[in-house]
């Protein structure tokens, strides 16, 4: 059969991105559709805006703190920008001069609607058919508003909306401690607003280790920013110009703004997935370990399979899904083979790779932990960022199960332990790579040289060395 494309992608995100630019400068044909912007939510409404807002509230942080500027002497630091304005600008270019160049070779449908199988082979953008051999369903997800009694009352917040705002609010209430809560939480703060986080969850960050949570939770208390953990929300409403936020606890929250970050959730309704003959449920679109569907024709990678929430993670999949569908039979790639680092962009940054420390306990596995500080590394001290610790999880020969770091740094260094586990390096590989020096990284070779130590303690090991020496 010849059909219209030999790729439909639907959805651009960065998982449909990696998909598209990867399958057309193969030289194969590309139908791209996408309903709204390019880039997606990570684009215009995720990542690239939050850590752009980020440094903003980073820059005029720093201004506040001086000696010359302090909080105290000057009560209010009127902005120089907008920085909804600002970011709104910044987006529109990078989507025109930037994203949009790597759709030259794609026949791209962007704005038109949603895309809704026919069969397998087909799909309809409003009353337009597109054929294609082989789909790739990159459709992400959206934010999740729990069901809270009164929640529908109110004018809600969420990333979808956060960046529209006219103004920084006088003050934000924040249901959920995760990366987009924690992540605006300290932003919304250092731009001028109170802000209070409400959870249910026993510390920040639920995805990760209580210790990483609680060193995060210390330094928000010192920012200012509070933190409620273990809070069963019973209703939210609207008093005058205020939202009103009320816990199981008989505790009472006021704020101008109520922004809800308390996790994602699939809308494939519009899909008609059933028509194709791919299975889905509420958690996403089943998916096996080459990320095809239950049709052999289409394929999900990214959020929509509902695995790995993650904007990195969607742009890995989406290139394991291509080859995938071109590599020969034998030939195939498992996307559950590659590690999976994650990092929170908060002050300090959060970032871990591997498994969490629970779930080595939880699984028995015998292991040492080998943490190096901050603040007994010189050039932490002098650059001012003597807040947080390296933190490995090994085994006594030196494999390495996890990490997670927390300080200055932490996303980019996180990345060179995702490495070692993924080629199964032992932390000696660690210990003998010469990492630049004063830079933060060097705490990772650090953490190597502690654990080697720990091994030199051994009674027949430190006689080896006596005889041999």
């Amino acid at each position: 059969m010849r059909y219209d494309y030999d790729v439909g992608v639907i959805g651009l995100g960065p998982a449909g991105m990696a998909v598209s630019v990867m399958a057309s400068n193969m030289g194969l044909r590309v139908l791209a559709i996408e309903r709204r912007a390019l880039g997606g939510e990570c684009m215009n409404v995720g990542c690239i805006p939050s850590k752009a807002l980020l440094q903003m509230a980073h820059v005029r942080h720093l201004f506040t703190r001086s000696s010359e500027f302090a909080l105290e002497q000057v009560p209010h630091i009127p902005d120089p920008v907008d920085p909804f304005q600002t970011l709104g600008r910044h987006i529109q270019f990078i989507n025109d001069r930037k994203t949009a160049k790597m759709f030259e070779k794609v026949d791209l449908k962007l704005g038109l609607g949603s895309a809704s199988f026919v069969d397998p082979h087909t799909i309809a953008v409003g009353d337009v058919r597109h054929t294609a051999k082989r789909f790739f369903i990159c459709t992400g997800t959206q934010p999740a508003l729990p069901p809270i009694p009164g929640l529908d009352s109110v004018d809600v917040l969420t990333n979808e909306t956060l960046f529209q705002l006219d103004s920084v609010p006088q003050s934000l209430l924040i249901i959920g401690g995760g990366a987009m809560g924690c992540e605006m939480a300290q932003a919304f703060k250092r731009l001028g607003s109170e802000v209070t986080i409400v959870h249910l969850d026993s510390h920040l960050l639920p995805h990760g280790d209580a210790d990483a949570g609680r060193m995060l939770e210390d330094a928000f208390t010192r920012e200012g920013i509070a933190v409620y953990n273990e809070r069963n929300i019973r209703q939210v409403g609207v008093e005058g110009d205020c939202v009103v936020l009320k816990t199981d606890r008989n505790e009472t929250f006021h704020g101008q703004r109520l922004l809800v970050a308390a996790g994602r959730q699939h809308d494939l309704s519009d899909l008609a997935l059933e028509n194709a003959g791919v299975e889905y449920s509420k958690a996403g679109i089943l998916v096996n370990a080459h990320l095809r569907t239950t049709q052999r024709a289409i394929y999900a990678p990214g959020d929509c399979n509902g695995v790995f929430l993650f904007s990195h993670s969607a742009m890995h999949q989406g290139m394991i899904a291509l080859m995938n569908a071109i590599a020969p039979w034998p030939v195939r790639f498992n996307y559950t083979k590659y590690v999976v680092p994650w990092t929170v962009f908060t002050d300090p940054p959060v970032a871990h790779v591997g498994w969490l420390e629970r779930d080595l306990q939880k699984s028995g596995i015998d292991y040492e932990v080998h943490e190096e500080k901050y603040e007994d590394y010189g050039a932490a001290i002098a650059e001012g960022l003597a807040v947080g610790s390296v933190r490995a999880y090994v085994s006594k020969m030196g494999r390495i199960y996890g990490v997670r770091i927390i300080g200055a740094g932490a996303g980019e260094m996180i990345n060179e332990w995702g490495l070692a586990i993924q080629n199964k390096m032992r932390l000696s590989k660690i210990m003998f790579l010469q990492h630049s020096f004063p830079s933060m990284s060097f705490l990772n070779k650090r953490v190597s040289e502690r654990w080697m130590m720990k091994r030199m303690e051994s009674p027949s090991l430190r006689s080896l060395v006596r005889w041999l020496y």
